[in-house]
């Protein structure tokens, strides 16, 4: 979350107008992440107030697929996962436009999101994953992966011609990442057309900061503006790079042990699914390794965000690359 777009008050009110969710009384931006501009709504109504968050649709976010994302969330929350509803106006619909950009209006979770990642956060986000992968077994709508392996070297291409040369690391990472990739597509499951993993509808971004917490269980899912129809395993590689590493680039085999027994509490793994861990958590540590330098490179002056380092996921890499086989995760 960020703000890239600034919102003036006589079009917030006009837009506020096309909704029943009563009179605003607070409104600010949120400054976290790098992808949509995020503002928290207060509003009150009958004496009572209200909280949603207003997203304006930026950056890597296609105005095509908001449909797909909104209908997604509505079918989790109806299937009982504790996720952001969309609200509708007054006309029915969810998806609206806001100082030139798409928008919507969802409701607020309550919860903290761990600023500090425990054994005991893994157990129950490992269970909320399988129950959103169950969850999404309905929701028969396909969004392909546009971020998926068929998209990292095109990626790491574009980082590189982009790059102005001022950081030196710049050009070994990208001739170190660029090596790994030559490892991870041939290997990647399903991608040369033989069977695959089994798939079904991913968050594909489930970090700490999109996880709330109250009273030691996970309390609500947040951000699914990069979900996808993609391998259900490649989602737990992601969250095994996001939850199971320490600040000084030490993997946690004890977070990864909770997070996939709290996963199999709800949804058991196949044989090949715990056999794929290791080149699924290379792919994912390439992904987010990739975006971040993308980031890195071409984020706009002034914008309220902090670029996230893309090293952090390149020492991730080179764990994944150097790991034997799944007992690495403690699988």
């Amino acid at each position: 979350m960020a703000v890239y777009t600034e919102i003036e008050d006589e079009e917030l009110a006009s837009f506020l107008a096309d909704y029943d969710i009563g009179r605003l009384v607070a409104f600010r931006g949120i400054a976290e992440g790098v992808e949509n501009s995020n503002f928290l709504l207060r509003t009150e109504k009958a004496g009572q107030a209200s909280d949603f968050i207003l997203t304006l649709y930026e950056k890597r976010v296609n105005p095509a697929d908001l449909p797909w994302f909104l209908g997604l969330m509505r079918h989790l929350a109806t299937e009982g996962l504790s996720c952001p509803l969309p609200v509708t106006g007054n006309d029915g619909e969810a998806l609206r436009t806001l100082a030139g950009r798409p928008a919507a209006i969802t409701t607020f979770l309550s919860g903290v999101w761990p600023r500090h990642v425990h054994a005991e956060h893994c157990g129950p986000l490992g269970k909320a994953l399988a129950q959103l992968h169950v969850a999404g077994r309905s929701y028969t709508p396909q969004r392909p992966n546009s971020l998926g392996p068929t998209a990292w070297r095109p990626l790491l291409e574009e980082a590189a011609a982009t790059s102005s040369g001022d950081n030196d690391s710049v050009p070994g990472m990208i001739g170190e990442l660029s090596s790994a990739l030559d490892r991870i597509l041939p290997a990647w499951p399903g991608l040369k057309g033989e069977a695959g993993l089994p798939a079904g509808q991913i968050h594909a971004d489930l970090f700490p900061d999109n996880v709330f917490f109250l009273d030691g269980q996970v309390s609500g899912l947040i951000d699914f503006y990069f979900a996808c129809s993609d391998l259900l395993a490649y989602d737990i590689a992601i969250c095994l790079n996001a939850w199971c590493f320490s600040d000084d680039g030490t993997f946690n085999v004890t977070c990864a042990r909770r997070l996939i027994e709290g996963y199999e509490s709800v949804r058991a793994l196949s044989e090949a699914e715990r056999e794929a861990l290791p080149v699924l958590c290379a792919g994912a540590a390439m992904r987010f390794a990739l975006t971040r330098l993308y980031d890195w490179i071409n984020t706009p002056p002034g914008a309220m965000v902090t670029r996230k380092d893309p090293m952090a996921y390149v020492r991730r890499l080179r764990f994944h690359l150097a790991a034997p086989n799944a007992g690495a995760y403690g699988v």
